[in-house]
């Protein structure tokens, strides 16, 4: 906080009493409160310390482009709300319906017809939902830049690390099934309901978010 005199303040003097000048108060963000958003809170998140070196350079990554966005003028509630609105799509409509749905039609339906359809759609599908998980992750991390807020200070993010992380073991699981594995589909079919799960949960702690800034 810095106190500026402003320019139209009128000094008033009377006999034997002092000059008493009208300051203005003026707020300039200094570099050092710029910065102060991408200091990760140890004690307030679990943060493993392995990952402390990696976040500078996330920031490094991503300020680039997030500064570019902010010159388009982009719609505060689209800023704010796009990143929420398009995982919801993605989450219900591709995860909900092409992962979750079409995945249990191939373990349960006794019509061959459905379950080769099924089978054609569904790795087609949930390959698709990872990538644009993984774009919205890094358009919800500019997000978040561009409003001036921390990244790693909420447990909405590491609910979307580790969901995306256990995607990718999940994608690995079907290289078993051409050993004819009955374990490994179980453990495909029972650890996908597991993400969906952690997908939901890390919607509802992404809304929370949106709604406290």
């Amino acid at each position: 906080m810095q106190l500026q005199r402003s320019a139209s303040s009128i000094a008033f003097r009377r006999p034997g009493c002092a000059t008493i000048t009208p300051l203005k108060c003026m707020f300039r963000t200094s570099k050092r409160a710029s910065h102060s958003s991408r200091k990760v809170k140890l004690m307030s998140s679990a943060v493993p310390l392995f990952s402390i070196a990696a976040v500078d350079a996330i920031y490094e990554i991503l300020q680039p482009p997030a500064e570019y966005f902010q010159t388009l003028n982009l719609p505060e509630p689209l800023v704010h709300w796009g990143h929420p609105g398009n995982m919801a799509v993605v989450l219900f409509a591709m995860g909900g319906y092409g992962a979750a749905y079409l995945g249990w039609q191939i373990r349960t339906s006794n019509d061959e017809a459905v379950v080769a359809k099924a089978k054609e759609a569904h790795p087609k599908i949930a390959a698709g939902m990872f990538i644009f998980f993984a774009l919205g992750a890094v358009g919800g991390m500019m997000s978040l830049i561009m409003q001036g807020k921390p990244i790693f200070e909420s447990p909405h993010v590491w609910t979307g690390l580790a969901g995306l992380s256990l995607l990718g073991v999940q994608s690995l699981l079907p290289l078993a099934f051409a050993n004819g594995s009955g374990e490994a589909r179980t453990a495909h079919a029972y650890l996908g309901a597991t993400i969906m799960a952690l997908f939901v949960v890390h919607a509802a702690l992404g809304l929370q978010l949106g709604l406290s800034i």
